[in-house]
């Protein structure tokens, strides 16, 4: 086990109770030195007071186990505001702005970006905007390879 997989296993049952899921722990070494990379993840928007706060708990964790051995920077950051989503989620995703890539094309795009409007097991229904013209996708959710959120411009 590497150094980054070693901290992400010391550091995911914190992190998890500070209510965050530890997305990736990787570590990368440049001309500044190395660093720890961790990205988290949460239902609720991660502010940057946030990253603040989880940084000053997993800190002095660090620092007292060692994971590491030599000098290192910590860097924690979110997936962000166009985080990926599991396809399988979407039903919980009703209401929300976002891209899905489609595995067999819709009127003949492969990528479509919009509000879900429902989703059950079988389909979701899409409403998206075309030239100016509001349209509504009825998809077959096998149909949805990849799914992010996306910002609405």
């Amino acid at each position: 086990m590497d150094a980054a997989e070693t901290a992400g296993k010391l550091l995911t049952p914190v992190v998890e109770k500070q209510g965050y899921r530890l997305f990736e722990a990787s570590l990368t070494s440049d001309k500044e030195g190395l660093t720890l990379h961790l990205v988290v993840d949460r239902d609720d928007p991660i502010s940057l007071d946030d990253i603040v706060s989880l940084s000053d708990v997993l800190n002095p964790i660090l620092d007292e186990n060692d994971p590491i051995k030599t000098p290192y920077t910590l860097d924690i950051s979110s997936l962000g505001a166009e985080k990926p989503l599991d396809p399988a989620i979407l039903g919980e995703c009703v209401g929300k702005y976002v891209c899905l890539h489609l595995s067999h094309p819709f009127e003949g795009k492969n990528i479509l970006e919009g509000e879900i409007k429902s989703a059950d097991e079988e389909k979701l229904i899409l409403a998206f905007n075309e030239k100016g013209r509001k349209k509504e996708a009825i998809l077959p959710r096998v149909n949805v390879d990849k799914a992010r959120l996306a910002i609405k411009f």
